[in-house]
């Protein structure tokens, strides 16, 4: 491919100034910079439509960050996540209207507080590859040549220079934000030999500003957190050194209190807990199992064949539910369905708050027992399943619950919220529960049943919306427009950026095109999209250089295709 120079853009700019707006595409192709290559890659066929794509390559040998810096995977992701960010603010502020629509429109996919792999910034071998949007400026549909060669020529390379060059950066920052999120890698890691779940760091800040701000609360009473003593652990970090803080140990762990006193909080914690965090975030050492799903009850959703008979049987006429299948889930059958969908996925630790269930999914009391013969209710409720699900396929489970004691019967550690500060009452609520023994009978039989795989196929996901065959659209972190079809993804709460959902909608298609062949399992799948991803980074799932994807978890790619109201799936 040939690469021009900076030249050659400026006359093609003067060229095509004045003329109708698809004489742009005369500019795309490369561009020698000094310093780095420029490639537009997609130019926008209008001004209101989606901006341009474009790529900056700076070889090492230009940016001259310093080769420790990006040594190990986990600190390429790290170096490119505060490039990402430096290159966003250094956007805001060159910036401007320059014509009709999005003329004078610089942006780069904007990280929040999550560091997550993403396809805006990637350290290569070779150098940084910066990928980014502008809006060509235009008055009405005329190109503004002029302007162009301004955004371009000038613009550009100011921003460009300002983010992915060692020497303009404040290197005592970078080098601890690439250090923090190495050390939280690290810890996380730990979790298994430590015989742990998820372990909260003394001095971490766990409310955030608002439910829709998810930056650190620091107005008002913010008390730092602190580990009760029989649960402090310490472990030695490769950059920090040691740190001290709350194990959660494997097994069945309450957290119980108060209204109001930190118990959700420190489940939302634990539940984002799957990724690294930025420095300053308060959250930086609060880190959890990779394999954690947070399950909740979601009237409504649909259901496709799932075996949800561990927790449901007997329905009334006879329904089938070693293939549930229903468009509109109760709260109870749909938490169901979301726990053996997780496992299904192959999650390790479930994270459940008792706001977000299904009362009637949760508990049977004695009383209602005693009322309602155990031939007459479907459900067995999760206090009978939770032991049989860490025994028999060695699944833990953090709970948040202050409306019922009779979990204290299955629980192995109980920590207590206290305004917002933690105790350990395990053994208090074991002498609870030895005074005042459960007059309810355990209904779970003897083990926790099947988790059953299931073959989807193929043509049951559509993604063509009429004369595109692919058209898959991400909006917020809530939904996917997958051809003519909406994925409803309100329920599923450990997805935290747009570009998430960007990357899940393509995978969706990538599976459906290379794996989903009849032959294939759910988890069979997950399993190949995964280790495809691991091995050739998120651009394996798009034929073209997209900047805005952002890792995601199996569990959110597998929670999308079971909340796609057209997935058919057989039996293997």
């Amino acid at each position: 491919m040939r690469i021009r120079t900076t030249t050659d853009l400026q006359a093609t700019l003067r060229r095509i100034n004045g003329r109708g707006y698809k004489a742009y595409k005369d500019i795309q192709g490369s561009y020698r910079f000094p310093g780095f290559v420029l490639h537009i890659d997609h130019v926008q066929g209008d001004p209101f439509a989606a901006p341009s794509r474009l790529r900056a390559f700076v070889p090492h040998q230009v940016a001259q960050f310093p080769a420790d810096l990006y040594a190990n995977p986990i600190r390429r992701v790290a170096l490119a996540d505060y490039i990402n960010r430096v290159f966003a603010n250094a956007c805001r502020q060159v910036e401007q209207r320059r014509g009709s629509g999005k003329s004078g429109l610089i942006a780069i996919d904007r990280p929040g507080q999550e560091v997550l792999p993403r396809t805006a910034v990637i350290v290569r071998d070779q150098g940084i590859e910066v990928r980014f949007v502008v809006g060509l400026p235009a008055a009405g549909r005329r190109v503004l040549g002029h302007e162009a060669e301004d955004l371009l020529l000038r613009d550009v390379p100011a921003i460009v220079k300002r983010a992915v060059l060692y020497a303009s950066l404040n290197k005592e920052a970078l080098r601890r934000h690439v250090e923090t999120v190495e050390d939280a890698e690290h810890l996380r890691a730990q979790l298994p030999e430590l015989g742990l779940v998820a372990f909260v760091a003394d001095g971490a800040i766990l409310p955030r500003r608002s439910g829709v701000d998810p930056r650190p609360l620091r107005e008002g009473i913010v008390i730092p957190f602190q580990s009760p003593e029989s649960l402090r652990v310490t472990v030695t970090l490769p950059n920090r050194g040691p740190i001290t803080g709350m194990g959660i140990p494997r097994g069945i762990t309450l957290i119980v209190g108060g209204g109001y006193h930190g118990k959700s909080t420190l489940l939302n914690a634990l539940e984002l807990g799957v990724y690294n965090h930025i420095p300053g975030d308060g959250r930086e050492f609060v880190v959890t199992d990779p394999g954690a799903v947070k399950i909740r009850a979601e009237d409504g959703r649909r259901v496709e064949k799932v075996n949800i008979s561990p927790f449901i049987n007997n329905l009334p006429f006879g329904r089938d539910t070693t293939q549930f299948c229903t468009d509109d889930a109760s709260g109870s059958t749909s938490q169901a369905a979301n726990i053996i969908e997780a496992l299904e996925a192959g999650a390790t630790l479930l994270l459940v708050d008792e706001d977000t269930a299904a009362t009637n999914f949760m508990i049977r009391d004695h009383r209602m027992q005693e009322l309602v013969a155990k031939a007459k209710e479907p459900i067995t409720p999760f206090v009978d399943k939770v032991r049989q699900l860490y025994t028999d396929y060695g699944v833990s489970t953090i709970l948040v619950m202050g409306g019922s004691g009779d979990y204290f019967d299955v629980a192995d550690t109980v920590i207590m919220m206290d305004e917002y500060r933690p105790r350990d009452v395990t053994e208090e609520a074991r002498a609870i529960a030895q005074k005042y023994r459960a007059e309810r009978k355990p209904e779970g039989g003897e083990r926790f049943g099947d988790v059953t795989d299931r073959i989807p196929l193929a043509e049951s996901l559509d993604p063509s919306k009429g004369k595109r065959e692919v058209k898959i659209t991400a909006k917020g972190v809530k939904t996917i427009l997958f051809g003519r079809h909406e994925i409803d993804l309100t329920a599923v709460e450990q997805l935290v950026h747009p570009s998430q959902l960007n990357a899940i909608g393509q995978a969706l298609y990538y599976a459906r095109e290379k794996y989903m062949d009849g032959r294939r399992s759910v988890r069979e799948i997950l399993d190949a999209v995964e280790r495809d991803i691991a091995e050739k980074g998120l651009d394996i799932i798009d034929s073209r250089p997209v900047g805005d994807y952002a890792y995601f978890r199996r569990f959110e790619l597998a929670a999308a295709l079971n909340r796609l109201r057209t997935l058919r799936v057989k039996s293997p």
